[in-house]
C-alpha cells in the first residue's frame, strides 16, 4: 500500500501523467520536490495553455495553482478528501508560450476542518513572480481510497 506522499515522491523529475486528477494530468506538471505541507511543480507552457495575446491564461494559471494547493493538501496524507472555499489569486507578469514555470506551495495553516493553502508561479529562475495565489479548503467527509498504489 502506497501512500499519497510516497506516490509523488516516487515521480519526482517525471512528468505527471497518473494522478487522481484529470486536470493535473492535462497540466502534466513535473514534480520537483515534495514535503508534508508542501509541493514544487514545473509546468511547461504549451500552446492550449496561452490566451489569443499568446500568453498563460489567467483561467490556466488559478487551475495550476488550485490543483498544485489540492496536490498539497492530498499528499498530506490525510483520509479525507478537500475541497476548495476560495482561491484568491493574483497576476504580476506573463509566461509565453514555451516558458517553463515554477509552481511552489506552502501549507499555511491546518485545521481539523480548514486548511490554508498558498501557491507562488515564478519563471524557471525565479526572477519574476508571475502570480501568487492563496485558498481555504474545507475537509469533507468522504474518504480516499485504501489502496493508492494504482492512481489511474
Amino acid at each position: 500500500m502506497l501512500k499519497p506522499s510516497e506516490f509523488f515522491i516516487q515521480h519526482i523529475g517525471q512528468e505527471m501523467e497518473t494522478s487522481l486528477s484529470p486536470v493535473l494530468n492535462w497540466l502534466k506538471p513535473t514534480i520537483l520536490a515534495v514535503e508534508k505541507g508542501k509541493l514544487v511543480l514545473q509546468h511547461k507552457v504549451r500552446k492550449e495553455m496561452t490566451n489569443p495575446m499568446g500568453i498563460l491564461h489567467g483561467g490556466i494559471t488559478s487551475a495550476i495553482i488550485d490543483d498544485a494547493i489540492g496536490a498539497t493538501l492530498f499528499a498530506y496524507d490525510e483520509p479525507h478528501y478537500y475541497v476548495t472555499i476560495n482561491l484568491v489569486v493574483d497576476y504580476f507578469a506573463a509566461a509565453k508560450e514555451g516558458d517553463l514555470i515554477i509552481a511552489e506551495t506552502i501549507m499555511v495553516k491546518k485545521g481539523r476542518q480548514i486548511a490554508n493553502v498558498s501557491c507562488e508561479v515564478w519563471n524557471e529562475n525565479r526572477t519574476r513572480l508571475i502570480a501568487k495565489g492563496y485558498s481555504n479548503l474545507l475537509r469533507t467527509e468522504r474518504r480516499k481510497p485504501e489502496e493508492s498504489t494504482d492512481h489511474k
